[in-house]
């Protein structure tokens, strides 16, 4: 008989990342990845005009955490990751409704991110949240030889999107 695990959902709050949430960051980035970023790596992409970071907190305790860019029509999310005991727990799920939000029918309309071929978990909660893997990226990392999928996520004019609840998918036309 499988065993099933019930998670509950921890309301987080998600603001602008400010430089003492760094260290919080930076352990969660730690444990997340075989690859981290350093912070000398999360500190020159902050600094770029169109890089804006957020976090996700409870309380004083980052989360999870994101960084994403500005372009004229998308918005690319290069790093995102939600601390281990707190996955499955609904906070990336918000974070990416937060990024959901920016979006409109008439500015940025997608939203893009590459993850990792071997990154079966992050390929699955984004298929879940929304986003299709729309290619193959042969060789994509300067760490790895490894391929990642670009993903992305399509705002639909005149159509609400809903993230998953309790593993169900649903849609409203609008």
């Amino acid at each position: 008989m499988p065993i099933t695990e019930t998670y509950t959902r921890l309301d987080v709050h998600i603001r602008w990342m400010i430089r003492r949430d760094m260290e919080q960051v930076l352990q969660i980035e730690k444990s997340a990845f075989e690859f981290p970023w350093s912070e000398e790596d999360f500190v020159a992409c902050l600094r770029r005009r169109n890089c804006i970071g957020m976090v996700a907190e409870r309380g004083d305790r980052v989360l999870g955490f994101m960084i994403y860019e500005l372009h004229k029509t998308r918005l690319h999310l290069l790093n995102f990751a939600v601390a281990a005991d707190t996955r499955r727990r609904h906070v990336g799920s918000q974070m990416v409704e937060k990024l959901i939000a920016k979006l409109s029918s008439q500015r940025r309309t997608r939203l893009s991110l590459e993850v990792r071929e071997t990154n079966l978990d992050a390929q699955l909660f984004f298929k879940q949240t929304g986003f299709r893997a729309t290619s193959v990226l042969r060789d994509f990392y300067d760490d790895s030889p490894e391929d990642a999928y670009l993903m992305q996520y399509y705002h639909r004019a005149g159509e609400i999107e809903f993230l998953p609840v309790d593993g169900a998918n649903l849609r409203m036309a609008g």
